[in-house]
């Protein structure tokens, strides 16, 4: 008996150890390939009124602003103002406590089927990442209103993600530039976000699917909002980051490169 006893805590330390080895494997700063990731993007813009319009991007929580330039209050603790700088030019901007989240640089095609969206996510540390989006009409007829998808993205800003071990059965993942960190444990419970920009009640879990390949998903008080599929290449040098956010179509693809 227990000889049997020690087989199975000699197997039981074989294993754990490998999935250690394997956690490891994930460790490292990795720099974002813009050439290499694609950004895909679904929005609906609703008039319900004078002057008034439901923003829906994407989190099925649709916003109800007044485009009149005014902070107003959003998704997520933070506001959203929306100018109408010309009939065809919209300028979108999003804060959290007072400081700029986001700024987006709406230009409507003469024919209504498209709109250019020029995109900057700004970091607590006053950093930039720009993406442009080309969206075409899914719905709608003309003017903003109507359902938009995005069909060519590109990345212009380094983005770096580094992965570190957390208390022997976990990893950290942290982005410097949005001063962003996730603590996770592979026990199946939910671990809260930390960073200035996350919103309140924001939590992710891990699990391992495969020695190469882990899983994370993210929830706003209780909801899942996105599941991101972390893969490794056999090589080590190349993690693929695969976001599905559960209202949209397409996911996000990030690739980063190890440095």
């Amino acid at each position: 008996m227990f000889k049997r006893i020690f087989q199975l805590l000699a197997v039981a330390c074989v294993v754990t150890s490998a999935l250690w080895a394997a956690d490891a494997s994930f460790e490292g700063e990795w720099k974002l390939n813009p050439s290499k990731s694609k950004l895909t993007d679904e929005m609906k813009v609703a008039s319900i009124g004078a002057n008034k319009y439901a923003f829906d991007f994407g989190f099925g929580n649709p916003e109800n602003i007044v485009a009149d330039g005014t902070d107003q209050s959003g998704n997520f603790g933070t506001t959203l103002a929306v100018t109408v700088v010309g009939p065809d030019t919209w300028k979108v901007v999003r804060k959290k406590d007072g400081r700029m989240l986001l700024t987006a640089d709406w230009k409507l095609s003469k024919d209504s089927k498209t709109l250019k969206d020029d995109y900057t996510e700004v970091g607590p540390n006053g950093s930039a990442l720009t993406v442009n989006y080309l969206y075409t009409r899914t719905a709608g007829t003309t003017g903003f209103s109507g359902s938009w998808e995005s069909t060519s993205e590109a990345v212009n800003s380094a983005y770096v993600l580094q992965v570190r071990t957390y208390e022997g059965d976990g990893l950290s993942f942290i982005a410097p530039s949005e001063q962003r960190t996730k603590n996770l444990k592979f026990d199946g419970k939910d671990y809260p976000s930390v960073g200035p920009n996350e919103a309140p009640g924001s939590t992710s879990s891990i699990r391992r699917v495969n020695e190469h390949t882990l899983e994370i998903t993210d929830k706003i008080n209780g909801k899942v909002v996105a599941t991101k599929e972390i893969d490794l290449s056999s090589d080590l040098k190349t993690l693929t980051m695969t976001v599905h956010i559960p209202s949209r179509s397409k996911p996000n693809i990030l690739v980063f490169e190890r440095q």
